[in-house]
């Protein structure tokens, strides 16, 4: 069951090469996608006026090993597929009513994230990331790993060495050579990934702190020795960027000025170092983003 097959997709591209008998039921699975998997095979054979055999041979026409697998990969498609099947057409409102939109939804976020915040596992964490001497950020996707790396070049500056990661075999052979002076940072919105709960359980083996960012209740937020926890609602637009990401990343600023203000001298010479060295390149001695 860990091969992945997208069975709509392949039924569609099956459609009109299967068999006469096969193809009556690919018919028919198209066409009642949201009760099949509420079928038996038996069923299924009658209302396509085929025999169960032939229903069992279409389902490995499709890859499955049979029947039943064939069945449970279909109802979990469905039930990922279903929200992009019933989405409206694209959004065609003017380009402000979509600023208000996009703006609005990340207010909102922001609003509810703040709300939940605990300041008490804020402050342990501001703790913890100005004690260390080497913090990896892991990360895995699209969004986590974004945020990762945002982190890391938030945290350099403060003069701790950082790094951010991605790869599942990266992180685990990096956590294998840090020491307890070391802390391993994980960001998730769903406090799932194997790669990073994997690397966090082995981090832990070597006795190397452990500090997340994730879904509050997640696997991920009771393995980590302390946990930034939040429980955030995805946005039903699929046509709309998630605006999780941004609440991670103000949460990681949070924890950097955090950080900073624990060592203002040391900061404030390496913010006027970076500058100096990019003067350069910008020809702008006021205030602007450092790394612009």
């Amino acid at each position: 069951m860990n091969t992945v097959i997208d069975l709509i997709s392949r039924m569609r591209e099956l459609n009109g090469t299967l068999p006469k008998r096969e193809q009556l039921v690919a018919d028919f699975v198209l066409g009642n996608l949201d009760q099949i998997p509420f079928l038996s095979q038996h069923e299924i054979a009658k209302a396509a006026d085929v025999s169960v055999a032939t229903v069992n041979r279409f389902a490995m026409t499709t890859g499955c090993e049979g029947f039943r697998d064939f069945k449970i990969r279909l109802a979990q498609s469905v039930a990922v597929s279903q929200q992009y099947f019933d989405a409206n057409g694209i959004d065609t409102s003017p380009a402000g009513q979509l600023v208000g939109k996009v703006f609005g939804t990340l207010s909102d976020t922001l609003g509810l994230a703040r709300s939940q915040l605990e300041m008490q596992p804020v402050e342990n964490a501001v703790d913890m990331l100005n004690g260390a001497q080497r913090i990896v950020f892991f990360g895995v996707g699209g969004s986590s790993a974004n945020v990762a790396r945002e982190a890391a070049n938030r945290f350099f500056r403060l003069g701790i060495a950082s790094e951010a990661h991605a790869d599942g075999y990266v992180q685990r052979m990096l956590v294998s050579t840090l020491d307890k002076k070391d802390l391993v940072f994980a960001i998730s919105s769903s406090g799932q990934p194997a790669e990073l709960l994997d690397s966090v359980t082995i981090a832990k083996q070597y006795g190397v702190p452990t500090l997340s960012l994730t879904k509050a209740g997640s696997e991920l937020a009771a393995l980590t020795d302390l946990c930034i926890q939040l429980d955030l609602p995805e946005d039903p637009d699929i046509y709309k960027p998630s605006a999780q990401r941004l609440v991670y990343t103000a949460i990681i600023d949070v924890l950097a000025m955090g950080t900073a203000r624990k060592r203002p001298d040391r900061v404030k010479e390496n913010l006027r170092r970076i500058r100096t060295s990019l003067l350069p390149l910008s020809k702008d001695s006021g205030p602007r983003p450092i790394g612009d």
